[in-house]
């Protein structure tokens, strides 16, 4: 450890000189200024495209004075191909979102292809200021009995980060494929992309503990201060895991479904280690669920065996109406309306009769359990507008005062 901190002091006395700062301000100042131009400004919005080739315009200019008049200038070149291959990423991530959705997009270039090109950038530059190869068999002291060095470790910690997160897009394909192959639903694919992500990770991680040399006694002693953790302070975070996983496998919640949350339906987006997250329509919120909440609260579900879901308008209707002409109307108006299924029919009932109207109760079916609300809503509008064509009234109540200053027999009532 102590060698590796002589070797970063040397990189920051190189970093010191005159000639590597001036360079080294060459390239951030018109790169810090085309950023900060760009999400401040609004009234620069016309420009926003033209901001950053001029920065890289001016680094370019920059290092060309610089070589022309003698000073050193491949330093700030080779930054500047840094920022020009940084800004690359950004058009190749609008490129790919013509072929794939923007939110994969953003997830594969913010967890994998820019910190892949930052670490490929970090350690061109350490190559620069000094050798890759010896630097990685630089000693960092032992780990349960077993030297590490720290090229070792830095392959590890690349290794499981790219297991943990790169693993998501090939378990994600390889579902696909085996929902194609043996007919499965969408649910179930997804589940198994799942299950193979766990899968991928596990086997990553014990191939990071062989690649650092751990032997059995090792593992053991992890596996012990694990269980220890576990019994003290991550129990919840194991027991959400296990709920994960057995959910998965038992196929009672998998991402696609329609939950019933808080009196809204909301459907399972992803089944994390730790929790679920949910999507709510009414005003676009995730909400984030602990795994085991679904083992020990009721959760109603409207993709249990079909995403079929019944739902009912309420209205009321004047006695002098004929009961069956209402209830017809009804059934054929439901049948109008964009999302209202024809099989199941719509169905039209008789609920009671009020004070001052009859209740109807117009009942359909929706393909869609998260479209119920804006269906509802279609369905009354139409429902309004074929009442007020067949001149069909919807009463609403009415009472009568009586002014009590003399006899109830002599005032008459006052209509109110």
């Amino acid at each position: 450890m102590d060698q590796f901190l002589h070797e970063v002091i040397g990189w920051l006395g190189y970093l010191q000189r005159g000639s590597v700062v001036s360079q080294l301000l060459l390239v951030a100042v018109p790169a810090l200024a085309a950023t900060l131009l760009q999400r401040r400004l609004p009234a620069l919005a016309p420009l926003r495209p033209w901001l950053r080739p001029l920065a890289l315009g001016t680094i370019a200019l920059g290092s060309l004075l610089l070589a022309l008049s003698g000073h050193p200038w491949r330093f700030s070149l080779s930054l500047g191909m840094i920022y020009l291959g940084w800004q690359a990423l950004g058009l190749l991530g609008k490129l790919l979102e013509l072929r794939i959705p923007a939110d994969v997009i953003h997830q594969l270039e913010g967890r994998l292809l820019r910190p892949a090109y930052l670490l490929v950038v970090a350690l061109a530059i350490i190559n620069q200021l000094d050798s890759v190869q010896d630097l990685a068999t630089v000693s960092i002291g032992e780990w349960f009995g077993v030297p590490l060095s720290l090229g070792r470790l830095f392959a590890a910690i690349v290794i499981a980060y790219l297991v943990i997160i790169g693993s998501g897009p090939p378990a994600r394909a390889m579902a696909w494929l085996l929902q194609r192959a043996l007919a499965m639903d969408e649910g179930s694919g997804r589940a198994v992309a799942v299950i193979l992500r766990y899968l991928s990770v596990g086997i990553g991680l014990v191939w990071v503990a062989n690649h650092l040399g751990l032997n059995a006694n090792a593992i053991l002693a992890i596996a012990g201060g694990l269980s220890l953790g576990i019994g003290f302070g991550i129990k919840e975070v194991f027991s959400n895991f296990i709920s994960g996983l057995w959910l998965l496998l038992e196929g009672s919640v998998r991402p696609g479904d329609v939950l019933f949350i808080d009196g809204d339906p909301c459907e399972v987006r992803s089944l994390g280690l730790r929790a679920a997250v949910l999507w709510r329509d009414r005003d676009n919120a995730e909400l984030v669920i602990p795994n085991q909440t679904f083992f020990t609260a009721t959760t109603t579900t409207y993709t249990g065996s079909d995403r079929l879901r019944r739902s009912q308008v309420l209205v009321g209707a004047a006695y002098r109406h004929d009961p069956a002409g209402v209830v017809a109307l009804l059934e054929a108006t439901a049948l109008t309306v964009p999302g209202v299924l024809a099989h199941p029919a719509p169905r039209g009932l008789v609920l009671n009769y009020g004070d001052s109207a009859i209740q109807y109760a117009l009942r359909f079916w929706i393909a869609n359990p998260m479209n119920n609300i804006s269906t509802c809503s279609a369905v009354n509008m139409a429902v309004w507008q074929a009442f007020r064509g067949q001149g069909i009234e919807i009463p609403f109540p009415q009472r009568v005062q009586y002014s009590m200053t003399g006899s109830p027999h002599q005032d008459g009532p006052e209509q109110a």
